[in-house]
């Protein structure tokens, strides 16, 4: 029996995780953080989740000997702080909180040769497929289309573009010879010009409770392809996550992410 624990356990991922890791006969909760001052502290992480008692009560900071994997969607100065207690205690970590600065994510790599890490900006399986699928599309072709990404989610994210988002354009621009951050176009406004085939656009709708929407489009004369992913539930993105600590609790060491966990490399 793996031990989570679970960082930000109020949040509507760190809610959903509780629910999926009691129903996963490989999990267990262990643990469950808030933030300090939160009126959360001291309630059982069970009834918060509406699942009936734990016998786990939410804290305000980590129990480093409690569990065995910290699954993270929480902020990155949050993240980062879980990760020093982590790396310090040799505990393995599951991230996937969005809106990292690039010292964030190095912060992380040095962590991760200390301990086991997966880091992903989206951790349901479909939408990783979707990132080898966009990869090979991109490779099959090449700059004979322009391709755009357009993103969907709740009015509560804080973020945009989404991490999964960034992490399309990311892969698509690999797969191109290009640098995102030399082609990404992340809003158009009035007299814009010809699109510049070179570019990566970003278009992102923030509305209602849609639990998250991405589509890649590669738009070429006379026809045009699109790789789409439309999650209904955060389940998944929570069973995701207890897939890849499944996966991470037998590696010592490393920095990965969900094409790791599921073998797609």
């Amino acid at each position: 029996m793996i031990r989570i624990g679970v960082a930000g356990a109020a949040g509507r991922m760190g809610r959903t995780i509780i629910q999926a890791a009691q129903t996963n006969p490989a999990t267990e909760i262990t643990a469950a953080t808030e933030k300090a001052g939160s009126d959360f502290i001291g309630v059982d992480a069970g009834e918060l989740a509406g699942i009936g008692a734990l016998g786990v009560a939410v804290a305000d900071s980590l129990d480093d000997a409690g569990f065995d994997v910290l699954i993270d969607f929480t902020n990155p100065g949050a993240t980062l702080a879980h990760a020093a207690v982590c790396e310090a205690a040799g505990k393995r970590m599951v991230i996937g909180t969005t809106g990292l600065e690039a010292e964030d994510r190095q912060r992380l790599t040095q962590a991760g040769r200390q301990i086991a890490i997966v880091l992903a900006p989206n951790m349901s399986v479909g939408v990783n497929l979707c990132f080898r699928l966009a990869e090979l599309a991109a490779r099959t072709l090449g700059d004979e289309v322009d391709v755009e990404i357009l993103e969907a989610h709740h009015r509560h994210k804080v973020d945009a573009p989404s991490g999964t988002a960034l992490r399309l354009g990311e892969v698509i621009a690999s797969a191109l010879g290009r640098e995102l951050t030399q082609c990404a176009v992340f809003g158009r406004e009035g007299h814009t010009g010809a699109r510049d085939r070179a570019t990566i656009g970003f278009a992102t709708v923030r509305a209602g409770d849609i639990v998250g929407e991405h589509t890649a489009m590669f738009a070429g004369d006379g026809e045009r392809i699109e790789i789409s992913h439309r999650a209904s539930s955060r389940m998944t993105f929570a069973n995701g996550a207890l897939r890849a600590a499944q996966w991470v609790i037998d590696r010592d060491r490393g920095l990965f992410d969900m094409q790791d966990v599921l073998g797609l490399r």
